[in-house]
């Protein structure tokens, strides 16, 4: 443990859990309350630093895609032997991996992927972005960032200035996109939209239409592209890309944990006649 990650544990053994994964340039932290939620549901709930981030963010000029995925592998074979239900959730950066691991493991009890960032084509990025794919092939990767856009991917204007308040005071997320990052998450895109269908756990998207981050292509791929007979996408309104702290927080929760809930209930693959609620 390194002071970021949490692990919130019943007093007593439950079977059912939810391995939770944050968002690029981002840690555990922004995952806390929405893993309470999840804990005050009856499951065991964790989360954990992906490489370069959290306390350990000097090093995220030198973490790959790979570092990220090998780590969440081990993660995930370290807990899912312990439980009957496992369930898997990330925004951002942690949706994209959340998906990566469906397409590697065929025991996952359900996804819940919010704000999933398979691309980084939201109303923020700067128009100089169609330099990107130049730039990410020369050293250059390693001395530019792209800064992170006042609105801080919040819409609610208290909210987002208490973030950026305690964001001042703290490291437990950066404020720019280092372009070693970048390519690290775009590479990770890649390898996930070319594996899609191997995806056949049940899987909820939910997306903001004004995510400044990622438009919802991204979403909408995934959920077009998997084998999954259970999906089900829904699309924000009044939200941009931190759909956990934004004005419809309560509304993704609650959707997640009906989701979840729903499936923790059943049989793993007892659904057979679910609706496609796909935009």
């Amino acid at each position: 443990m390194n002071g970021i990650d949490f692990e919130l544990l019943h007093d007593s053994p439950t079977k059912k859990a939810v391995l939770l994964f944050h968002g690029l340039t981002g840690s555990p932290f922004e995952m806390k309350k929405y893993g309470a939620f999840l804990f005050s549901q009856g499951y065991d709930v964790f989360c954990y630093s992906f490489p370069g981030h959290g306390e350990r963010i000097s090093e995220i000029q030198t973490a790959t895609w790979v570092d990220w995925c090998e780590f969440a592998q081990s993660k995930y074979d370290e807990l899912r032997p312990k439980y009957d239900k496992f369930f898997l959730s990330g925004l951002c950066l942690g949706a994209a991996m959340s998906v990566y691991l469906a397409e590697h493991n065929s025991d996952i009890t359900g996804i819940v992927a919010l704000s999933t960032t398979l691309f980084l084509d939201g109303f923020c990025i700067p128009w100089t972005s169609c330099f990107l794919p130049l730039a990410l092939r020369t050293v250059i990767r390693y001395y530019y960032s792209f800064p992170e856009d006042e609105c801080l991917g919040i819409k609610n204007e208290r909210t987002r200035k208490s973030l950026a308040k305690l964001m001042s005071k703290t490291t437990v997320s950066m404020d720019n996109y280092p372009l070693s990052c970048v390519r690290a998450l775009l590479k990770l895109s890649k390898n996930v939209r070319k594996n899609l269908k191997k995806v056949n756990c049940p899987i909820l998207c939910i997306h903001s239409k004004y995510d400044n981050l990622a438009s919802t292509k991204g979403a909408k791929i995934v959920i077009d592209n998997v084998s999954s007979e259970l999906k089900e996408y829904i699309e924000l309104n009044d939200s941009y890309h931190m759909v956990l702290y934004d004005n419809e927080k309560e509304f993704v929760m609650d959707k997640a944990s009906d989701f979840i809930n729903n499936l923790a209930g059943k049989n793993i693959g007892e659904e057979k006649t679910s609706e496609c609620l796909c935009c």
